[in-house]
């Protein structure tokens, strides 16, 4: 397409709140939830600067991911894919392979469970899997649709556990937690001896979106309208049926009025991305951390939930048995939305992926139409999954996280390319950001030899 476009006016920052909505809810569910509040349990809360670095890094990531989105209307998929088929093959695998795993799906079921003993894991997992391909399949954009649940499940859940954690936590616990952001732990710097590697990765690579689910915040910033996505053609849902479109978008014209715009539209997502998506994500695992600090820190482990649910037991004792039991109703909520958040980001990642392998990024194609294909193929195989025999859904969580850490350190490379190769110059990332996206890959990097060397997670 010809440089023909101008640039949209930017909107105001309350307007501009949603795409990071919907990559927090991702986020919440898995390393927020379980994984740092396992850790923190085991090693204490000087181990919980990784969560701080992680959701930092991710941030990062994010926001090269929407501006390359932003300043040319189209996914960061259809851009890498003009430099061939490979990338494409990789990031169909790359996000088939970790994300199949039905984890966060059951560990709710086996929170529910725990509060209802008559319902059967697996058979309420399978439910919830239903439920979950029926909430992506209604209303009228994918869009808006999952901007409104997530917004709905997450003003639930992020309220009920920072009262708790006010309530549950002492001074000391504060103290160690301002500590441990800044690595300085009971004994230890940064890394407490005997910690696994693998399951410290784990807790890094979910403190945020995680893998390849963060370059989905390239569709929500196209949809939401914002930037150049604002002539682009998002999802429409099952129920609201679907047309062929493009799926390439173009660059606007490097006007003096333009490029204006273009420093008010970035100053906007940066901010907007930085208090939605780092300052409560980083508020919420701040959270969840002191809480496992106060009510679970060295409680032998026995695997699993085991932890969650001594958590819960601490509050029932402390509060009321009915505060118990509601903090493990709302974790299975939040796991709930997580899953849910997967399996649409995962979907849209390999829909769209499969498309650019058949067609050419100036074809038109249904995208609609072969999303829910990937959907409903995925939940069938998630169902399936589930009377496989699986269980454990912490190591189902940190496999993931061990697979997904290894696409988050090519995602680092690729995005840092994109935006200093392809577009404008005007319009590229200063150095300071291409050094942090290089530092991030290093960091996954290192971490993904030492668990695959020590084999031990």
């Amino acid at each position: 397409m010809a440089n023909n476009q101008n640039l949209p006016e930017p909107i105001t920052l309350k307007k501009s709140i949603g795409p990071s909505i919907i990559l927090l809810g991702l986020a919440l569910g898995s390393g927020e939830l379980i994984m740092w509040p396992y850790l923190v349990s085991q090693y204490g809360l000087g181990i919980i600067w990784g969560g701080l670095l992680g959701i930092t890094f991710q941030y990062f990531l994010n926001t090269e991911i929407m501006r390359y989105t932003l300043a040319r209307g189209e996914s960061v998929f259809v851009g890498w894919r003009r430099g061939g088929k490979a990338i494409p093959v990789w990031f169909v695998f790359s996000t088939v392979i970790p994300w199949a795993l039905p984890g966060f799906v059951l560990a709710s079921a086996t929170m529910i469970n725990h509060v209802f003993p008559s319902f059967p894991i697996n058979i309420t997992a399978a439910i919830l899997i239903l439920i979950t391909g029926l909430i992506i399949s209604s209303g009228k954009t994918l869009y808006k649709t999952m901007e409104t649940v997530q917004k709905t499940l997450l003003s639930v859940g992020v309220p009920f556990v920072t009262l708790l954690a006010l309530y549950m936590a002492r001074g000391t616990n504060w103290t160690a937690l301002f500590q441990g952001f800044i690595g300085l732990g009971d004994g230890y710097r940064f890394l407490p001896e005997g910690v696994a590697i693998g399951a410290f990765l784990g807790a890094f690579a979910y403190s945020g979106g995680g893998g390849n689910l963060n370059l989905s915040q390239s569709y929500y910033i196209k949809e939401k309208g914002m930037g150049m996505g604002r002539y682009g053609v998002g999802i429409k849902t099952l129920l609201a049926g679907s047309s062929s479109h493009r799926l390439d978008g173009q660059f606007f014209s490097l006007s003096g009025s333009n490029l204006s715009k273009w420093n008010r539209w970035w100053r906007l997502v940066a901010t907007e991305h930085f208090l939605v998506f780092w300052g409560i994500g980083i508020f919420t695992i701040s959270m969840l951390a002191l809480l496992s600090a106060a009510t679970a820190r060295g409680v032998e482990s026995t695997g699993g939930l085991s932890i969650f649910f001594r958590q819960s037991e601490m509050i029932s004792s402390a509060l009321h048995p009915l505060v118990g039991t509601s903090f493990v109703l709302i974790g299975a909520l939040m796991l709930f939305t997580t899953q849910l958040g997967v399996l649409e980001a995962a979907s849209r990642i390999i829909s769209e992926n499969l498309l650019l392998l058949k067609y050419k990024v100036t074809d038109e194609v249904n995208a609609s139409r072969m999303f829910y294909y990937v959907l409903w193929t995925e939940l069938a195989f998630s169902a399936i999954f589930l009377f496989s025999g699986a269980s454990e859904p912490r190591s189902l969580l940190t496999l993931g996280a061990i697979l997904n850490a290894a696409a988050m350190m090519v995602a680092f490379v690729l995005i840092g390319a994109l935006n200093t190769i392809t577009i404008p110059k005007q319009l590229r990332p200063p150095l300071a950001r291409i050094l942090v996206l290089g530092t991030a890959a290093l960091f996954f990097a290192y971490f993904v030899i030492q668990t695959v060397l020590t084999a031990k997670w």
